[in-house]
This record gives structure tokens, sequence and C-alpha cells, in this order.
């Protein structure tokens, strides 16, 4: 009888997957394993991804085809497949033939411990990670981008994501502005300029109603409503056609000055 294995192998970073770091370790694992059950490795498929995400489409697709020959998934340590339990025990429960190589003996009690045990181990890095960072942080160090000299040389790298991610950030803050609005009083404010009402008088019903504007750093509680910002929510929303004539603009935010 011919026993055939599909290989997966998995790195957690982009350098380690061009360098190879990791990955022929893995390999000479699965080959020492195939030789050892006189088995022949079918196809090998790479997986470069954190083990903490389970949208893996390379796994997918080896588990697939490992199904479609009637073979055996063959991993080199159980960690390679993630760090989450609920994903380990979906495939433990699937049906397919699997094969540790650091756990030859494994059985379905064996791998929903170690499974369990890797998510554990996750969430203890990151405990730690974070535990660490808060440290450096408090003696006043400066991290990731922040740290002095990081940009030498890639000044452009940073001037060009500044670029990017500006509009994008008012663009997200647009939107939830937008949502907040239409979801609340926008409407109102719609019906009072199509019943004649003023301005002032929009701002007025609005402060009785306690409604407040968007909380800001001048107003990290949100302010009361004044003439000008009523203009400018229907300016932004609901179309100049409701402005009328009104051209007078007064203090954004009464609260504040």
């Amino acid at each position: 009888m011919i026993i055939q294995y599909i290989s997966y192998v998995r790195v957690s970073t982009r350098k380690q997957g061009k360098s190879g770091l990791g990955l022929e370790a893995q390999r000479e694992t699965v080959r020492t394993t195939a030789e050892r059950n006189g088995a022949t490795i079918l196809a090998e498929y790479v997986e470069v991804e954190t083990g903490k995400s389970v949208k893996r489409p390379e796994l997918a697709a080896a588990i697939q085809y490992a199904r479609l020959t009637n073979t055996t998934l063959v991993v080199a340590k159980l960690d390679r497949l993630a760090r989450n339990a609920v994903f380990l025990l979906t495939l433990r429960d699937s049906g397919l033939p699997l094969i540790f190589c650091d756990l030859p003996d494994a059985n379905e009690l064996t791998v929903g411990i170690m499974a369990v045990v890797a998510q554990a181990e996750a969430k203890m890095i990151a405990a730690r990670t974070k535990a660490a960072l808060a440290v450096t942080k408090a003696k006043g160090k400066l991290l990731g981008s922040a740290r002095s000299g990081h940009w030498n040389g890639h000044e452009q790298q940073r001037d060009a994501g500044l670029l990017k991610a500006q509009p994008l950030g008012s663009a997200s803050n647009a939107q939830k502005a937008r949502e907040r609005y239409q979801q609340g009083f926008l409407s109102e404010i719609k019906d009072g300029r199509e019943q004649g009402q003023t301005l002032a008088q929009i701002a007025a019903m609005l402060n009785k109603k306690g409604i407040k504007t968007r909380k800001t750093k001048r107003c990290p509680e949100g302010g009361k409503f004044t003439p000008m910002m009523v203009w400018r929510l229907i300016d932004r929303y609901l179309g100049k056609e409701y402005l009328g004539n009104i051209t007078k603009r007064e203090p954004a935010c009464a609260a504040c000055n």
C-alpha cells in the first residue's frame, strides 16, 4: 500500500518566508517522518501567516487537496497550525487524517489539550509584550516610529504614508459623523427648515432637548448648538437648498468661547 502525505509548513513573518528561515527545519522534520513511515510527500503547501490567524488560504488548499487525494496532512509542529483552540478542535473533528511530527502518537484528547495550551501561550506572549512596552513607555522611552533616527534614510516612505493616511482618516471621521447625525437629529433639522424655522430656532430646539455637539478636544463633553453649527450641518449633510439666503457666521461652539 502506497502511503502519501500532504506537507504543510508555516512561518510567521515575510522575512522568514523569503529567507527560508524555519522552513528548511520543518521540511526536514516532515521528510524524516515520511521516511520512517515509508511514505512519499505528494505535495507541499507553504504559508506565511501569524499563528493566531485562522484565515489561511494555503492551509485550506492543503486540507482540500488531502481530502481529494485521500491522503494525510502532515505538520511539523502543532503550533504551526494555529494558536486558536476553536480552529484546531474544528480541524481535529473534521475527520481528516492528521500527523504532527512533534506528537506522532497524538490522539483526539492530546490534540485538544495542546490546542488549548497553544492558545493560552499566545495570550501570555501578548500580555508579556504589552506589559514590557508599557514599562518602557513609562520610563519615557519612545516606541516604534517615534524613536529617534527611525526614519533616517526613509523620509520619503514616511511622507508617502502620511499622504495616504490623512485622506483615509478624514473620510473615516466624516463617515462616522454622517452616521451619527443621520441616526440622530438630522431629520429634525430638515423638518424645521421645511417649516420655515430659523437657524437660531433650530439651535434652541436642539439645546432644549439636551442634544450635544460632537465631542472634540476643545469640547470633550460636547457643547451647545449655535446657529453657525446648524448652518454647517445643513450645508454638509442636507444641501445648500436648505440654507436659504443665510450667510452670517457665528462662533462654532458657544460653550468653548
